[in-house]
């Protein structure tokens, strides 16, 4: 009995010092493919929040981006971290909330509705930067990819000139990606619109996402497209 006892304790202790083994491989394995996956986060006002949409959650264009890593198998998780009627200095405010979890790449499309209010262009460069540097505080690492926007021409010349160069100038002074015009071949495009001429259709965001992919492609690790 008490060989007996012995052989099934050794036994019994053999088991587990394998089950522990076996835990420790799976959750090592689990946790190094959690490490891979990446976080790009959408950061912006109603045109990324999807304002007007019947699904924003499925026809907004960040929306639209994460389909489109879903397809090409790329390990990143997409944030929309978009909201109706924000300002630059409403973004300034509360982007430390949204850089509370792990960003990698940080797509700022902001200051739309600074320009419609006739809002200094100097003032908006300089809360859009305070943002870009709250992002590069908090996660050194991560890509900026600046949004680029155009005022309608009811702004005026002088004014538009003024805020349009507010993005690649961001974007060359901390070494950023530009879309040069988030709404290319969109604004001003009657059926791509919704009846406020200013926030794009859901096929209106299909456009937009491909603006954006063009640009963010390459910095997820997606291969070059490639035309049949």
């Amino acid at each position: 009995m008490n060989g007996l006892h012995a052989w099934g304790t050794r036994r019994g202790f053999a088991l587990g010092v394998l089950y522990v083994l076996l835990i420790a491989i799976c959750g090592g394995a689990t946790a190094r493919g959690a490490e891979k996956q990446k976080t790009l986060v959408f950061f912006g006002d109603s045109l990324t929040a999807g304002y007007g949409l019947a699904d924003p959650g499925a026809e907004a264009y960040p929306a639209l981006i994460r389909r489109k890593i879903e397809e090409a198998h790329l390990p990143w998780r997409v944030v929309n971290a978009g909201l109706s009627g924000e300002t630059s200095a409403g973004g300034l405010r509360r982007v430390s909330w949204v850089l509370r979890q792990p960003t990698d790449i940080f797509v700022l499309e902001l200051g739309a509705n600074d320009g419609l209010r006739g809002f200094d262009p100097g003032v908006i460069r300089a809360n859009l930067q305070g943002i870009i540097d709250r992002v590069r505080a908090a996660h050194p690492a991560a890509r900026i990819v600046v949004a680029g926007m155009r005022m309608p021409p009811n702004m005026g010349e002088g004014y538009n000139r003024a805020f349009t160069a507010v993005y690649p100038a961001l974007a060359e002074k901390n070494g950023a990606a530009l879309i040069p015009f988030l709404l290319a071949g969109v604004g001003g495009v009657a059926d791509l619109n919704q009846g406020d001429g200013m926030h794009p259709t859901a096929l209106g965001d299909v456009r937009v996402a491909e603006n954006v992919w063009a640009v963010i492609r390459p910095l997820l690790g997606a291969p070059p497209h490639r035309s049949p």
